[in-house]
This record gives C-alpha cells, sequence and structure tokens, in this order.
C-alpha cells in the first residue's frame, strides 16, 4: 500500500503548509489543516526533544501567534493545556485550520534556522501533532521564498503537487528536515542507492573527489549488513567558517562542516569521517536499536544504558571504515586509537562514572556540560568506541578470525530489526555479543561498562600483535591542575582538575589569577603560556603561593605542585608477532 492510499484511507488527515515571507526575521509560518475531526477538542503537540539528540529543548518555546479557525474562517477558543500542549475547542466541526509562527534561528543539526539565504526545517520543532496520533499520515507543502528555487529531503514527493511531501507517520515526519533555498546539489550512486547532497553555505570542495570517497564509505559499510536498507538517500551540509557535528535520520542526515577545509588532508578525512559516523546510524540507531529507542515518548526523556553501543560504537566505526575504505593508512588509524585512549584515560571523570551510567545521564549531562563535568563524568561516544574496540579484538581472537564485531552488529540487525521488529535490551545484545565470541563477556560489562575499571588495553592490542605504552610514564613533571582562558582583559580559571593541588588547597573556577609567587600573571594569552611554563619549571612537591581576586576580594593560597598525570599514549607493533597475532590484525583491519 502506498503512502498516498494510507492518507487516503485515514480517517483523519493533515495538511502542513509551511512559508517564509520574510526570511530575515527568521520565522516559519506554519498552517495546519485537520479535516475527519470527532468530539470536541483535539489537544495539538509539540514535541520536547528530537530523535538523535538526547536533550529536552523545549521547542515550544519558540511558538508564537497560535490560532484556530473552523468552517467560514469562523475563530475558534483555545487554551494551552501545559508547556507544549495548545487545545482547541473545535465547536464539533469536522476540519479545522492552526496557524502558528515558529522562531528559527539556532545554528546546530538538530534546531531550525531560516535567515535570508535559506531555511533549514527540524521538523520536531516546527510541526504540532495530535496527541495519541503519532500513527497518522501527513502532507506538507513548501513554499519557498521568492529567492529561492530548492528544496531538498528524504521525504516522499507527492504526485502532480507542486512542493509537497508525504510522510506515513509523525515518526517519519520528524524523522526527515528539509533543506530549502539555494543549495549545491550533486548526486552519486553507490550499492544500488541514489544519493543527493546539497551543500548549503559554499565550500572549497571539490564534487567529484567527495563522489567518490562518500561511495567508498557506503560500500564498505553496506558490506557489514549486506542490505542497504534505502532507496534514496539526502546528506544535507551546512558550510560554516568553523562547523562540525552531524545528526542521524531514517533517509537523510545533516552534517556541519567548516567550508574551507575540504582542500587539506586532515580537513577532508575530518567530514568524510563525519560522513562515515552518520551513515553508518542507518543500521545502527535508526533501525538497529536500543529498547527505548522507539516508539518515541516525544513528551519526556526516553532512557537507555546503551548509548555506549548506539554512539560510542558508531564512533569506533567511523575511523575503521575511513580505514577500510582507503580513505587513511591503519597506522593512521591505530595512532588516532592511541589519542582516543589518551583522552579518555586523561579525564579525571572516567573514574568516576561508568559508561553504561554516561548513556542513562545523557539527558541531564552530556549536552549540558559545566566546569566540573570533566571531573565528574565521561562521554558514551569516547568511552563507548573503547568499549567496540576490545570487543572486536576480543571476538577476533576467540574465534580464530572467523568472526568479530561486525559479525555480532549484522546478527543483531538480522534477529530484532528484521525479524522482531523491535529494539534489543542490554541483556539481548551481551547474550549475542557472548554467541559469537564463543564464551563469557562478563569481564568486560562488569569491568569497563558496569564499572569504572582501567581498561586492560595492552591485553587487546597484543592479541593483534601491538603494544600500547605511557611516553610520559618516566616524566616527572609538576603542575598546578587548573585550565585557563582569557576573559574581559584577565587570565580566569576555568576548570580545576580533580585531585591536583589547586582542588586540594582551594582554588577556585572562575578566580582571576593575579600571580604566582613573584611572578606577575600578563592579562594576555602569551601571559597564561607563561604562567604553566612558570610552574614546570618548579619541581613535584615545591608550594607555590597563588594570589587571585575571588568575587572583588584579594586571596592569596598556598599549593602544592603534584606530579602531573597527564598520559601520552603510543601504539606500536611487536618486535616478532606471531602468525596468529597477524591473523588478528589482518582480520581486524581487513587488510
Amino acid at each position: 500500500m502506498s503512502i498516498m492510499t494510507i492518507a487516503l484511507n485515514a480517517q483523519e488527515k493533515i495538511a502542513f503548509k509551511v512559508s517564509f515571507p520574510a526570511p530575515q526575521t527568521h520565522y516559519a509560518e506554519v498552517e495546519m489543516e485537520i479535516s475527519g475531526l470527532k468530539g470536541d477538542y483535539i489537544d495539538l503537540k509539540m514535541p520536547v526533544w528530537t530523535p538523535g539528540s538526547y536533550l529536552i529543548r523545549e521547542y515550544a518555546k519558540n511558538v508564537e501567534a497560535f490560532g484556530a479557525v473552523g468552517p467560514g474562517n469562523k475563530p475558534l477558543t483555545f487554551n494551552k493545556v501545559n508547556k507544549n500542549t495548545w487545545r482547541v475547542n473545535t465547536s464539533k466541526s469536522q476540519s479545522i485550520k492552526v496557524n502558528y509562527r515558529v522562531y528559527s534561528f539556532e545554528v546546530s543539526v538538530r534546531t531550525s534556522l531560516v535567515d535570508e539565504s535559506h531555511a533549514f526545517l527540524s521538523p520536531a520543532g516546527l510541526f504540532l501533532y495530535p496527541a495519541g496520533k503519532l500513527n497518522l499520515p501527513s502532507t506538507v507543502t513548501v513554499v519557498p521564498h521568492s529567492s529561492w528555487t530548492k528544496i531538498s529531503t528524504g521525504l516522499d514527493k507527492v504526485p502532480g503537487k507542486s512542493n509537497t511531501f508525504a510522510a506515513a507517520d509523525f515518526d517519519i515526519l520528524y524523522d526527515s528536515p528539509i533543506e530549502v533555498g539555494n543549495q549545491d546539489i550533486f548526486e552519486f550512486s553507490a550499492a544500488g542507492v541514489s544519493h543527493e547532497v546539497a551543500m548549503y553555505g559554499g565550500g572549497n570542495y571539490d564534487k567529484e573527489v567527495l563522489k567518490r570517497d562518500m561511495a567508498k564509505i557506503v560500500h564498505e559499510q553496506t558490506k557489514v549488513f549486506g542490505v542497504n536498507p534505502n532507496k534514496r538517500y539526502v546528506f544535507i551540509v551546512h558550510n560554516f567558517n568553523s562547523g562540525g557535528g552531524g545528526l542521524e535520520h531514517l533517509n537523510s542526515t545533516v552534517l556541519g562542516a567548516s567550508r574551507n577545509a575540504y582542500n587539506t588532508g586532515p580537513g577532508l578525512l575530518r567530514f568524510l569521517a563525519l560522513v562515515s559516523h552518520e551513515y553508518f546510524h542507518l543500521w545502527n540507531v535508526k533501525r538497529l536499536r536500543p529498547i527505548a529507542l522507539g516508539p518515541f515518548n516525544y513528551d519526556e526523556e526516553n532512557y537507555t544504558t546503551n548509548l555506549w553501543i548506539a554512539e560510542g560504537f558508531t564512533a569506533y566505526y567511523q575511523n575503521l571504515f575511513t580505514t577500510r575504505a582507503g580513505l587513511q593508512t591503519p597506522e593512521s588509524f591505530v595512532a588516532g586509537l592511541a589519542t582516543a585512549i589518551s583522552s579518555v584515560e586523561n579525564q579525571p571523570g572516567n573514574k568516576v562514572q561508568s559508561v553504561s551510567e554516561s548513556s542513562f545521564d545523557a539527558w541531564i549531562k552530556q549536552y549540558r556540560p559545566n566546569e566540573n563535568s570533566a571531573n565528574s563524568t565521561i562521554s558514551y561516544y569516547s568511552k563507548g568506541s573503547l568499549i567496540a574496540l576490545i570487543l572486536d579484538l576480543e571476538i577476533i581472537k576467540s574465534t580464530q578470525g572467523r568472526a568479530g564485531l561486525d559479525e555480532v552488529m549484522k546478527a543483531m540487525y538480522d534477529e530484532y530489526y528484521v525479524k522482531q521488529k523491535r529494539g534489543y535490551t542490554d541483556k539481548e545484545f551481551k547474550d549475542m555479543a557472548e554467541k559469537i565470541a564463543g564464551h563469557s563477556l562478563d569481564n568486560i560489562y562488569n569491568d569497563y561498562i558496569n564499572d569504572v575499571k582501567t581498561i586492560d588495553y595492552s591485553r587487546y592490542f597484543e592479541y593483534a600483535g601491538l603494544k600500547i605504552t605511557n611516553a610520559n610514564a618516566r616524566s616527572n613533571e609538576p603542575y598546578l591542575g587548573v585550565t585557563t582562558s582569557l576573559r574581559d582583559g584577565k587570565i580566569i580559571i576555568t576548570q580545576v582538575a580533580r585531585g591536583s593541588g589547586a582542588w586540594n588547597d582551594g582554588l577556585n573556577v572562575n578566580d582571576e589569577i593575579l600571580s604566582v609567587d613573584d611572578y606577575k600573571v600578563k592579562k594576555t594569552t602569551a601571559g597564561s603560556n607563561e604562567l604553566f611554563a612558570y610552574i614546570t619549571d618548579k619541581r613535584v612537591g615545591d608550594k607555590v603561593n597563588v594570589s587571585v581576586i575571588r568575587d572583588g576580594i584579594e586571596k592569596t593560597m598556598e599549593v602544592s605542585l603534584l606530579r602531573s598525570p597527564a598520559l601520552r599514549y603510543v601504539i606500536s607493533t611487536v618486535e616478532k608477532p606471531s602468525d596468529a597475532q597477524l591473523a588478528v590484525r589482518k582480520r581486524w583491519l581487513k587488510l
């Protein structure tokens, strides 16, 4: 049954129209027509979050000028029931029309933005839905500003209607961003799928290079699952002076990029890694998903302890696939792992918050960091990618190269998305991984996923004939334990590291540093660098007098300099790897 047939057979029909009569004011004008109604009233709701971005964003705060009319444009009364629900008294009208405006001026991949150059529509923050009826189909007619000529979206076009698109239900609608403007569009085909790339903001990209390299990533990822679930896919790319980030959708993605970084090796690789990350979400998250992530509750948080799989595994695979696609060398990939491990192990919060807890608390911590976050949290992206790494190596080793994490992901996809058509529980993922590994994975789960014990990296890298060493192991460098920034011509403490001298002896975030001993800190960026150079010239165990201004009062504190705990890992090959080790390495990196 086609989408349009579903729409025609529905008892209630919903049609949106969105326009931009004055885009320089940053408003999208929305008209919502609802027919086939019964009853005295209808509740219309705005989601409070958007899937893939685990934060309550309160999209209703941007809604203005709400109004409703019945047949003959007769005004209908309404009242706001709660923060994101409008109750319209229909007076038993079978059809009504609702109008409202949405202020749209936040640069991100998860929020709408309208200005004189384009409109990016993030549907969860734009379109209302009837309470309890997320299953209803809808159409969206886009009325571009007179200066705009193009529309890019993963939604299906409605035959015979200009600039009109259909969604089988609100989950599909909210999962289908729309770009309206004069974007540069090019296409490529890979794995039997037609791909559209819509570039907003210009840039020094080479279309032919991007077509070639993006296609390689698509092919490599499709190999893992044996099937690409789409016939058409859309990349919406927002190019800014300095941009980044991405958000996955069912058959599209929105990427943030730096417009002038494409013509450098590192800049191009960063963009391709982002492409790899968001594209892998086609399978991991959008289809193979933790059971809490769908069907969605758009009114409140949807909790899961498995974002370390949903996002962390994707972060691991993004670089593994650029390596398999020949876009970076295996040596570069392994060096990146050393950097990633150093970053995680240098964060004090890694010894405080487990990666499963990090997943559950994403709603209150991941997107709302403060000055103490580094001391108390760890990212399920970065730590999760390291869990994926050790699971991959463990499974390859224990199966003598017959299977790896690829086989776990495919088996999970086939079982829970294709066969059972639902999400998986934490236990179900663990059971599948153990089934393919051929043994218990309790040690990894108990110590590294649900606890905060330090991963035994040496054990897992040894499987592949690699060794990991801390290049700072013999360092005896003192450190103060603060991070500073130049703010309004002042050197301000922005972070105090847990367990450092500064932490133990009372330096605070927001203190303005005036001097250390007799050294007067210059109120410049260079002065901040000189401050840390002064500390480096001291010895571990020395005490320094730090003078600060705190809340307008000058204070001097004696601070003990401790040994810097900074780790700098390096990964190298063992001198004489065995055949078994070389086999693991070959299977792991697909050499």
